[in-house]
């Protein structure tokens, strides 16, 4: 058990992580989602996990990774709409051909309403194509230490060797909760959204907990049938974050889970424990 508890610990340590763990099946809620981990947003450290190093695609949280590549190449930028970038499915916002956006408001409405024709163009805008924006991905992500993550798109959508893990995702959504404007974006409930030359469109954040959890500061949502229902979320009480990603639930359980974690956390005792 000694020589179990040292290796958890060196692993967490290698991922950036406090050296705090608290093993899935101990003192925290029964939650339905295959692969989950809930951290401390200030430390680091692992408050409650269960297969969080397990391999799997995560749809479309892996859109953070996207805005945060975007965010530090500049969001002033304009970005010029091609037919290819608004063929995507099935999420969209519906921009067209021939319109022009700042980065920034692509970024907006990526976080909120998480349209992958807004991804495909900020990809293609940024790095020229998918192809060459996922190399940009991939060394955001091992700069990070997100060592057990591979991406080849900027949305998400199932692809042979793209994957992740609930503590790689863990490890990037620290990051994003310490750029200012992607984190604005994300609490946001919705927004007008206002297309060059067409009505102004209300875009309701996909994130649920924003409306039951007061305290819910935001994240990410992301569905395929590969990845199942998986959210990232983050709150803030008394003073203490958190941030929770569940991987690999179900349109009846994910946000059941994504809550009980997160109040778990902040209202309960979730607090750093090691096994015993």
């Amino acid at each position: 058990m000694k020589n179990l508890i040292i290796t958890m610990l060196a692993g967490a340590l290698m991922m950036g992580f406090a050296t705090e763990v608290a093993m899935a099946n101990e003192s925290g809620p029964k939650v339905k989602a295959k692969r989950f981990i809930v951290i401390d947003d200030a430390t680091g450290a692992v408050l409650y996990e269960k297969k969080s190093t397990e391999r799997c695609a995560v749809a479309s949280t892996q859109k953070l990774l996207t805005a945060l590549c975007v965010s530090e190449a500049g969001l002033n930028n304009t970005v010029y709409v091609k037919h290819s970038d608004t063929t995507v499915e099935p999420s969209k916002i519906y921009i067209r051909s021939g319109e022009k956006y700042s980065r920034g408001e692509l970024v907006k409405a990526l976080l909120v309403k998480s349209g992958n024709d807004a991804a495909r163009a900020l990809a293609r805008d940024v790095a020229g194509s998918e192809a060459k924006f996922s190399k940009v991905m991939n060394a955001k992500a091992k700069s990070l230490g997100m060592n057990d993550s591979h991406f080849k798109n900027p949305h998400g959508l199932t692809v042979t060797g793209q994957y992740s893990t609930a503590r790689d995702i863990a490890i990037l959504a620290r990051s994003v909760t310490r750029n200012k404007t992607l984190a604005a974006h994300m609490k946001l409930k919705g927004y007008y959204f206002t297309p060059p030359g067409r009505k102004k469109r209300w875009l309701s954040n996909t994130n649920k907990l924003l409306k039951s959890v007061s305290y819910c500061t935001g994240m990410k949502t992301g569905t395929t049938r590969a990845s199942g229902r998986c959210l990232v979320c983050s709150g803030e009480l008394g003073g203490r974050k958190v941030i929770v990603v569940c991987l690999g639930s179900d349109s009846q359980n994910i946000w059941k889970d994504s809550e009980k974690l997160l109040r778990w956390a902040l209202e309960g005792a979730g607090k750093p424990a090691i096994q015993r």
